[in-house]
């Protein structure tokens, strides 16, 4: 007799918030912009009793807008996206649950720290920090490395790799702290910093053309729109050449920054990753792509990371601060690649057309580009008034992810308009 097989009952999550990662974690990275960035304007001001004593605030707000913030939108976006690469289901429900509750614990313990809420105990609460930073990031790795070796995609293991250096970054940043070296801690720091943007190029440049092409060609979920259509069809250069020199580029710029000063190295390596990625942008322009927020946002992303390593060449010979370059890179690379990523990702992977996003995206995306502004080419021209450039830095990122936390929320925490499980 021929054995008759049942459909698979369909996958069931408590909540839609838990159906696929993307949905909670761009919703929790979007909400703790907010609030980290609202402690830090009054942990900056001194207004907070943070323990100094046992951890720079400095490397307390760039861990927790690399670890904290930036990770959550990675871990969103990447155990969303391997799911569609290997097609090996991700974790949903309470698994999805589980790692969450590990970012989550590990943040609330930094916030109470930020806060400076010792319990009794300041210290400790960065030891519960650590451990759940450390399962976080461990169980992140473990799922996408049994997808890849699922499907023997072994083309993916680059990534595998950035994420157990950022396991390594962000062990080092605890191992500072706990042994009182924050030059180790501020090592940490950087590597999960320019570990972020190295990750940014590399799922940028297989994203962005491939989001470009999409948007232009007026597809929306495989089929053309024809209201949309245009007799036009847009095909965005890309190569590997330009690939493997900015990685060369930028893992020798990597290294001398962080590790070997020197100055005419530091200004051919960050030229050479700022010339091929312009090259790179000229490659993907398209004029119809001022139309589409979604897509002009992506491009602003990717040119002010150009510019941040055009100022990384000239800070040695200018004499401007370091920071700058640094927070120009981190504003541009994580800050509206991962706003614009979000706000794509969102609408696609929720059934919603990308053609069709909330009307509030280009305020949201110009709020951004006066944080980018705000906190990097004004203090350039007038230093007297660094404080109120901040403050208004600080204003409009709290600003812009208000915005998105009331456009997206409501859509990221609500079941699919088809019906559809996702």
């Amino acid at each position: 007799m021929r054995s008759i097989h049942l459909p698979r009952q369909p996958p069931h999550s408590p909540h839609p918030l838990l159906n696929l990662s993307f949905r909670i974690f761009f919703s929790a990275a979007a909400i703790f912009a907010v609030v980290i960035m609202m402690l830090w304007a009054f942990v900056f001001a001194g207004h907070t009793d943070i323990d100094a004593q046992t951890l720079n605030p400095l490397y307390w707000h760039g861990h927790e807008m690399i670890y904290g913030y930036a990770l959550a939108v990675v871990a969103g976006f990447l155990l969303t996206a391997v799911q569609t690469w290997t097609g090996a289901k991700m974790p949903y429900g309470y698994r999805l649950l589980a790692i969450f509750g590990c970012w989550l614990m590990a943040r609330l313990s930094w916030l109470a720290f930020g806060l400076g809420l010792d319990f009794g105990f300041s210290s400790g609460l960065l030891y519960i920090a650590a451990m759940f930073d450390m399962l976080f990031v461990g169980l992140m790795a473990l799922v996408v490395f049994r997808a890849v070796l699922q499907v023997k995609q072994y083309k993916q293991m680059g990534i595998l790799a950035k994420l157990a250096l950022l396991t390594l970054g962000n062990g080092l940043c605890y191992w500072g702290i706990f042994t009182s070296n924050m030059n180790t801690t501020k090592i940490g720091v950087y590597l999960g910093f320019y570990l972020i943007i190295g990750l940014v190029l590399t799922i940028g440049r297989r994203v962005v053309p491939f989001f470009i092409e999409r948007g232009l060609n007026g597809f929306q979920g495989g089929s053309l729109k024809s209201s949309n259509a245009q007799a036009e069809t847009v095909k965005v250069r890309n190569n590997k050449w330009q690939d493997l020199l900015s990685l060369v580029f930028f893992l020798v710029f990597f290294v001398i920054d962080m590790f070997y000063p020197n100055k005419y190295l530091l200004t051919i390596a960050a030229l050479g990753v700022a010339i091929v990625n312009i090259i790179r942008l000229a490659g993907w322009y398209h004029s119809r792509i001022w139309q589409k927020p979604l897509l002009w946002s992506l491009y602003l992303a990717f040119l002010g990371m150009c510019l941040s390593f055009l100022l990384y060449a000239l800070q040695p010979w200018l004499g401007f601060s370091h920071s700058i370059a640094v927070h120009d890179l981190s504003i541009a690379g994580i800050g509206m690649m991962t706003l614009a990523m979000m706000a794509r990702v969102s609408l696609g992977h929720t059934g919603r057309s990308i053609h069709d996003p909330p009307k509030t995206v280009n305020a949201m995306f110009v709020l951004m580009v006066l944080v980018f502004i705000s906190r990097v080419f004004l203090p350039i021209i007038d230093s007297s008034h660094y404080l109120l450039w901040v403050m208004i830095a600080q204003g409009a990122w709290i600003a812009c992810f208000v915005l998105f936390c009331i456009s997206y929320l409501p859509m990221l925490s609500k079941p699919r308009p088809d019906g559809l499980f996702g």
